[in-house]
């Protein structure tokens, strides 16, 4: 089978050569001389590369299994997609995600053999069609913080989408990185080949797919269009890359006022109240030493990329029954506990993220903690619901902004067994709580 496949990348590129001017290698010139050598060497034509046609990508996409039938199209501009067919897709949402490696439980779990098995499908697919399309990419715009990602499609379409949610890197940047992400997307593949990976039917649109120790997300049928569900399987797999580069991945949103930078955690419900004063609706961000930069692209041609270290940490918080003041100071132990808890209207949300995740919300809990004393960054609890007094909207941008410039009072719960609540939860959650850590 692999001398097949070996003889299938050969045969490509070769019949690109016939009508080119060729480079060739006789063995009258460049050949050892030896007695037991009778006869001349076969002579060995190498093409040039072309349009569709590159020995370093035809091998590097051998390498992830595909092997290129024909043609295969790097970044290629928008324009440029479009004459090849590419149309905006209608939008889609609330595709189910299957995800391998997933800690937090934020999404169906599918087993390694299964994944094994459709990863197979889809590269045979892949290998079975005249022209694929590549787009390389990143997670986050720091470069030395950023997850690179390969895009790997048989349809312009889909690349054309990701390309509008990846940031844009460096040429060869994803060949020269050590752990890239790839994205196999496979919209032609037939619903009987996704049912006999095991994993169900796709329905009429597709499925999502991530195997977070292998880096790789797969997207059959119409599963490209899915954005939301897209930045979701992504933002669990460039976790670990991000972690291991420096940077912290957290479910947060940005909030620009005048010259600071604010780095807000709040329930989905506070967000959307807000969404059009944010840099991003999007949760997700990376903060490093380099400073905080979002996940994906924000919509915003004119905006930064990169922004500066935050002025503040705002965690944003749901309590009817006043224990928790309207807005208060948090100690870097303080803030890191709350963090870990997440709570909101009674419920926890650890880390304040539901999504699928193979982060330690303990271990991000201690990384928070250590940022926000090395970095000196002043963190604030604001409660949205005081004594079911709603703050929403421009109302809550304006009370987090007043953390910038007033006297805000250290934390001091008002009665009440809430601390109780906290405890209970985060002692039958996690083993051990660092010394540190308090309500």
């Amino acid at each position: 089978m692999r001398n097949h496949l070996f003889r299938r990348f050969l045969q490509a590129p070769l019949s690109h050569s016939r009508s080119a001017p060729a480079f060739s290698l006789s063995s009258r010139r460049y050949a050892v001389s030896a007695p037991v050598v009778e006869e001349e060497a076969e002579t060995v034509v190498f093409p040039r590369e072309g349009p569709g046609f590159s020995y370093g990508l035809n091998w590097a996409l051998a390498g992830k299994g595909v092997i290129v039938n024909d043609k295969a199209f790097r970044n290629l501009k928008s324009s440029e997609l479009q004459q090849k067919g590419a149309t905006i897709a209608e939008s889609l949402s609330g595709l189910p995600i299957h995800v391998r490696g997933d800690v937090l439980g934020g999404a169906s779990e599918i087993p390694k053999a299964q994944f094994s098995k459709l990863l197979k499908q889809v590269t045979a697919h892949l290998s079975s069609i005249s022209d694929i399309y590549v787009h390389d990419g990143a997670i986050g715009s720091s470069s030395k913080c950023d997850a690179k990602v390969r895009v790997i499609s048989d349809s312009p379409s889909a690349v054309l989408s990701l390309s509008n949610v990846l940031w844009k890197t460096p040429t060869r940047a994803v060949s020269h990185d050590s752990c890239p992400l790839t994205v196999y997307i496979a919209s032609s593949l037939s619903p009987g080949a996704v049912e006999a990976a095991g994993i169900g039917s796709q329905g009429k649109n597709g499925l999502i797919a991530a195997d977070i120790e292998r880096s790789s997300l797969i997207l059959s049928g119409k599963a490209f269009s899915d954005t939301n569900g897209i930045k979701t399987a992504l933002a669990a797999l460039c976790g670990p890359i991000i972690s291991a580069r420096g940077g912290l991945p957290l479910s947060a949103r940005l909030l620009v006022s005048g010259d600071s930078v604010i780095l807000l955690f709040a329930p989905e419900d506070i967000v959307q109240s807000c969404s059009d004063l944010l840099v991003s609706l999007d949760a997700g961000v990376i903060l490093s030493s380099q400073g905080v930069a979002p996940f994906f692209q924000t919509g915003n041609s004119s905006g930064p990329n990169l922004y500066k270290l935050p002025a503040a940490v705002i965690l944003a918080s749901s309590d009817s029954s006043g224990v928790i003041p309207s807005i208060s100071k948090l100690s870097p132990g303080q803030a890191a506990y709350h963090f870990l808890a997440g709570y909101h209207n009674g419920k926890f949300v650890p880390a304040y993220s539901k999504s699928p995740s193979s982060a330690n919300p303990l271990e991000l809990a201690k990384a928070v903690l250590s940022k926000l004393k090395d970095d000196q960054i002043p963190s604030f609890l604001i409660n949205v619901n005081e004594r079911e007094k709603l703050t929403t909207g421009k109302d809550f941008v304006k009370l987090v902004q007043s953390t910038l410039t007033k006297n805000v009072p250290p934390f001091e719960p008002k009665g009440g067994d809430l601390e109780g609540k906290y405890k209970s939860f985060l002692s039958g959650k996690f083993k051990e709580l660092p010394e540190e850590f308090l309500f």
